[in-house]
């Protein structure tokens, strides 16, 4: 596989001496113009990467704010095609921050995954984290995946242990995610001291980036985790900005845009600062 965009970003950031910021957030949330507006602005205010998740009807592992941007998108008509036109849109700008889909397996599979991948491929689509696909469904999507060129990028959990890693890392690309609490998203602060040890402990099984998120909410957070991290993750945070700003639960407002980006460029420069290097 030719080197992708995430990995030359990641190669970028090493270069550089510092962790990138990955900002999530809901495609078509809280509409599609606005959805559409923030995406095309995180690249300016400061994110490195971008995940862009896959509203779905049952996002399991995701805390209240992330199901009820899921709600807002669904409610405004969001579809997997739709996402995929987002990032199409996206690319006849920007050609160098990189996109992950995030999500569940249901809508790629209702969508058909022969025809997701090379339509995922063309819009500009970089990598999948689909976090309801263990290892050991790895036929399904994630090796397809890989062989059509996609990074397929796995999660690591405080409770996945040593002997279980290795299956997890098996057909893992561009980086690790590991998620930095148990249960769901954004519901609890992410200890730091376990999230240094968890780090060093995935680093002795793979040279592969690890990305750190769940629970991380304010620039401290993220300057403390981007010291040890060679990424710091962003979502719920960023979700709920686009909620507090609504004039009404489904209606932006003209500071919509301006509440995600002004707190993703606090986090980067949080982020920034963490090793005391320079910004890209």
């Amino acid at each position: 596989m030719n080197t992708t965009r995430i990995e030359r970003r990641f190669a970028d950031l090493k270069a550089h001496g510092r962790a990138g910021l990955v900002a999530f957030i809901t495609a078509g949330d809280p509409d599609p113009d606005t959805s559409m507006a923030i995406l095309e602005a995180l690249p300016a205010a400061g994110a490195d990467l971008i995940e862009l998740g896959m509203p779905f009807t049952d996002p399991m592992a995701d805390g209240p704010s992330i199901q009820a941007s899921s709600q807002r998108a669904l409610a405004g008509g969001q579809t997997l095609k739709k996402t995929l036109e987002m990032v199409r849109r996206f690319r006849t700008r920007e050609r160098d921050t990189p996109i992950v889909l995030m999500g569940y397996y249901n809508p790629i599979y209702i969508y058909g995954v022969d025809r997701f991948l090379p339509h995922a491929l063309d819009a500009g689509v970089d990598g999948l984290i689909v976090v309801d696909l263990p290892p050991e469904e790895d036929e399904e999507l994630c090796l397809p995946a890989l062989r059509a060129g996609l990074n397929f990028i796995r999660l690591a959990t405080p409770t996945t242990d040593d002997e279980r890693l290795p299956a997890v890392l098996a057909h893992t690309s561009g980086f690790v995610y590991y998620v930095s609490v148990t249960g769901i998203t954004g519901m609890a602060a992410p200890d730091t001291r376990a999230v240094t040890q968890a780090v060093t402990r995935i680093k002795r099984h793979t040279a592969l980036p690890v990305a750190v998120g769940f629970g991380v909410r304010k620039p401290e957070q993220a300057r403390i985790i981007g010291a040890v991290a060679d990424a710091v993750v962003v979502g719920s945070a960023l979700v709920e900005a686009v909620r507090a700003s609504l004039d009404r639960p489904d209606r932006s407002a003209a500071a919509t845009v301006a509440a995600v980006t002004g707190l993703v460029a606090d986090l980067a420069g949080a982020v920034r600062g963490a090793r005391g290097a320079a910004s890209l």
